[in-house]
């Protein structure tokens, strides 16, 4: 099934946009396919577009808070809790306290990292706030990263496990 580029086939498969060749070699255009985004082929939730335009793959504050606001840690009996998250203010402080310059910050980025790591790895992989600085600066700064990966990871998450987003109460 050949495909226009930027248009999805309501049957189409991933592998009808990705080999986009019936058959013969694929061109080096097409080959670069495979780095796009695959949801640009899709339709958005209502008010996904207005979000994307307003702050791209990013975080904005109100789409941090809700993110940050279902993260859990276990404490010591194995029970799941709440954290207390670190507001963006204390994440500014504890960058600056430890010399740490995250240049693709992204919005709110950031700040969700760093609630991702005091959720999931401060006090065992990360054992101190001075590494968690070092955490957000090697996420928010991976080379190798495209640009939103940190909100594409939550988003992904977000779909995965079913969590629907109110996308115009985030702006």
């Amino acid at each position: 099934m050949a495909i226009a580029v930027g248009y999805r086939a309501p049957d189409a498969t991933r592998d009808d946009i990705v080999d986009n060749h019936e058959g013969g070699p694929v061109s080096p255009l097409l080959k670069k396919q495979r780095n796009m985004r695959l949801d640009m082929y899709d339709d958005f939730p209502s008010g996904m577009r207005s979000y994307l335009k307003a702050y791209g793959w990013h975080f904005s504050k109100a789409m941090c808070d809700l993110a940050v606001s279902m993260m859990e840690k276990e404490d010591g009996n194995g029970k799941k809790a709440k954290i207390t998250p670190f507001t963006k203010e204390q994440v500014d402080e504890m960058l600056k306290k430890y010399s740490v310059d995250v240049k693709k910050k992204g919005g709110y980025d950031y700040v969700y990292a760093a609630n991702m790591c005091k959720a999931d790895y401060l006090g065992s992989s990360v054992p101190n706030e001075q590494y968690a600085a070092l955490y957000v600066k090697n996420v928010c700064d991976d080379p190798d990263a495209y640009d939103g990966i940190v909100f594409t990871r939550f988003y992904a998450d977000c779909i995965g496990s079913g969590t629907p987003i109110i996308w115009e109460e985030m702006m």
